[in-house]
């Protein structure tokens, strides 16, 4: 992969080799023609995460790019903005110690059909602190041993909105609590290992924020797996880190990407406004 890529419009600078590259040489604030759509939709099938930096954007021109993307859907458990219900703010004000999805997850895995991207917009940043990590889940899965990637071929993830051991996002906390055959709250089935519906290649599909155990097991019995895979599928290398400014705007592969955001700027503010696009049953 090359330091610099050249498209027909779009600047293209890779992060790491793993994952992610930033855009520039784009103004979203305005409509933008096919030609620019479809090789921002081939660079985030490429790359799985895209940064776009300086988008000051108004809440409209923001939702007008989402649907250039995608269609937008609803977010469980969290009002939208007034003005725009399909824009969720994601808010740590300076006094509170807990974020928002503190926690490596894939948004949503808890539904029947989870977003197929996600799209966050910087608003209002620390002076340091508040990163996000990416992890590629497709570098996860090839990565693994042959017996391992057999074995979990034919497995079936259970997930649910409320982790019964403890380890929950933020927007999960005043849900009631779930135990671990899904007695209440969402719970999904999906397989273990998905196959992207564009590129074909497969990925891992279970996270350590929804993933209870698998299907015919119990969770002691899925445990041990899991939490080898759940270390695994972070490492360093499967991993790429991006330092908001406001109107930086990042867009990630939800269908292959987990995400982590760091809590490490107590005593200061962050805001940003997230939107998912709608995604279909993985298979």
């Amino acid at each position: 992969m090359s330091t610099a890529e050249l498209h027909d419009t779009l600047h293209i600078r890779p992060v790491t080799t793993a994952l992610g590259a930033e855009i520039d040489g784009i103004d979203l604030s305005g409509p933008l023609p096919g030609n620019v759509v479809a090789e921002l939709r081939q660079a985030l099938l490429d790359y799985q995460v895209i940064f776009l930096r300086n988008q000051n954007l108004t809440t409209q021109q923001y939702l007008a790019f989402s649907e250039t993307m995608g269609e937008p859907m609803d977010y469980p458990f969290v009002k939208g903005l007034p003005e725009a219900n399909l824009i969720t703010p994601v808010l740590k004000e300076a006094g509170e110690t807990t974020n928002f999805g503190g926690v490596w997850h894939s948004d949503t895995a808890y539904l029947e059909e989870p977003p197929k991207a996600t799209m966050l917009l910087a608003r209002e940043v620390p002076p340091y602190g508040g990163d996000t990590l990416f992890a590629n889940q497709q570098l996860a899965y090839e990565r693994l041993s042959d017996g391992m990637r057999a074995m979990l071929d034919g497995l079936i993830g259970v997930n649910s909105s409320v982790n019964s051991n403890n380890i929950r996002t933020h927007v999960d906390r005043d849900v009631p609590q779930l135990d671990t055959n899904g007695s209440s709250g969402f719970i999904a089935e999906h397989p273990v290992v998905r196959t992207h519906p564009e590129t074909g290649r497969k990925s891992l599909y279970i996270n350590r924020g929804h993933t209870i155990r698998f299907k015919g097991m119990t969770a002691e019995e899925s445990l041990p797996i899991l939490n080898y895979l759940f270390d695994h599928q972070v490492t360093d290398e499967f991993v790429c880190r991006f330092r908001w400014a406001p109107g930086s705007l990042a867009l990630w592969d939800n269908r292959s990407v987990l995400h982590y955001p760091l809590n490490d700027y107590h005593g200061y503010r962050r805001a940003m406004h997230r939107i998912t696009l709608r995604g279909d049953k993985p298979r």
